[in-house]
């Protein structure tokens, strides 16, 4: 008896095991139901949408002479597609570099305002397009998005 279960579970999960690889995404991962189609209510997730965070958070000194100031920013990017984000990561020290110039050439007037965090934003997307589009020749960057924006002034 003792052998005939271990025969049955071992060969009940060698007949599954293939069923959940082919079913896996070329990340391995299983599908939701929600991108399955199973639920019709729920939310359908983007797949081409890849988050990419620049790691470690930037902080930097800006306002020029004077007393430091420190602006501290985590910043995820959003791409189309995993080429754009290994282009990303590949050119991370670029880019990392001319973020923390642009950061660093900040004033309090120009960071100062929700307005002037939204133009620093796009500013810093721009950037980030423009050494893709030189280095790769295409600029897949989606979006920039800060998780975190402190200023110590």
């Amino acid at each position: 008896m003792w052998k005939r279960m271990l025969w049955g579970i071992c060969l009940g999960l060698s007949v599954t095991a293939p069923c959940f690889a082919a079913a896996q995404d070329e990340l391995g991962v299983a599908p939701s139901s929600a991108a399955k189609g199973a639920d019709k209510g729920a939310p359908v997730i983007n797949p081409g949408a890849i988050y990419v965070p620049l790691k470690p958070a930037f902080v930097v000194n800006y306002g020029g002479p004077g007393r430091l100031k420190y602006l501290k920013a985590d910043i995820s990017l959003r791409v189309g597609d995993a080429q754009s984000a290994n282009s990303v990561r590949h050119h991370m020290p670029y880019i990392r570099n001319n973020l923390v110039m642009l950061f660093s050439a900040q004033t309090d007037e120009s960071i100062g305002s929700q307005e002037g965090k939204e133009a620093l934003r796009r500013e810093a997307l721009q950037e980030v397009r423009n050494v893709l589009l030189q280095e790769e020749g295409h600029e897949d960057v989606v979006d920039l998005y800060f998780n975190e924006f402190l200023i110590n002034k």
